[in-house]
């Protein structure tokens, strides 16, 4: 995959680019959000790891002004802050991921390598099904999905979770099981992670995310889809 690293430490960002290397991305790195925001105005990468305590710009609003006109470009945050709050922050700005720092490079490895598995178009298998209900339609086998007769954009982490619901209709799907199915099996525990990828999914099917109506929690256990 080709990768850009943002972090204003030259020696993290060079750290981070030999890691990736030896499992053969091309890393390209720079240092501070303005010169990140300068070169994505005119280079596409596969993906971006993005530290988020930078001087001037930082990576909150790098996130922020990335995602106005690319929304399927991951997105994996690097913070020295561990508060939920943060990390929801970085989430609720577009990121698909996060990293608390201090971290080794095997866990960011296997981070990028998770969602190096969402960059391409998921493969879906001709027996999927097509659900058609009331407001929404959500035809796997064509990677389509239209609300109220308008196709809705998705992003490959949120198409994968509606993927696993809808292979799931009208039953409960566990929180790690959806995490295992969207990001693998690595991401155990991480149901924050989960619950902001839920919420963003429901902002585009439901008619009230609130209260929704197609994709309900199950206190403590997981997700269904309805039928």
């Amino acid at each position: 995959m080709k990768i850009l690293i943002v972090d204003d430490d030259p020696d993290i960002a060079e750290i981070i680019a030999f890691a990736l290397g030896k499992d053969h991305h091309h890393c390209t790195t720079v240092h501070g959000g303005t010169n990140a925001l300068a070169l994505l105005d005119h280079q596409k990468f596969d993906l971006i790891i993005l530290d988020v305590m930078m001087p001037r710009v930082d990576g909150y609003e790098v996130c922020r002004r990335l995602r106005e006109k690319d929304t399927t470009t991951p997105v994996i945050m690097l913070t020295a802050k561990d508060s939920e709050t943060d990390k929801v922050q970085g989430l609720d700005l577009g990121a698909d991921d996060y990293v608390t720092k201090p971290f080794s490079p095997r866990e960011l490895l296997a981070r990028v390598r998770a969602l190096g598995r969402r960059v391409a178009r998921p493969q879906a298998g001709e027996s999927e099904p097509v659900v058609a209900g009331g407001r929404l339609a959500i035809n796997l086998a064509d990677y389509e999905v239209h609300k109220d007769g308008r196709p809705v954009q998705l992003t490959p982490l949120e198409y994968e979770l509606l993927r696993c619901l809808t292979l799931n209709i009208g039953r409960v799907v566990p929180y790690n099981k959806l995490l295992a199915f969207a990001w693998g099996p690595n991401y155990e525990g991480e149901t924050e992670l989960l619950k902001v990828h839920v919420r963003h999914l429901r902002e585009k099917l439901e008619r009230d995310p609130s209260t929704p109506e197609h994709i309900v929690t199950m206190r403590g256990i997981g997700y269904k889809l309805n039928r």
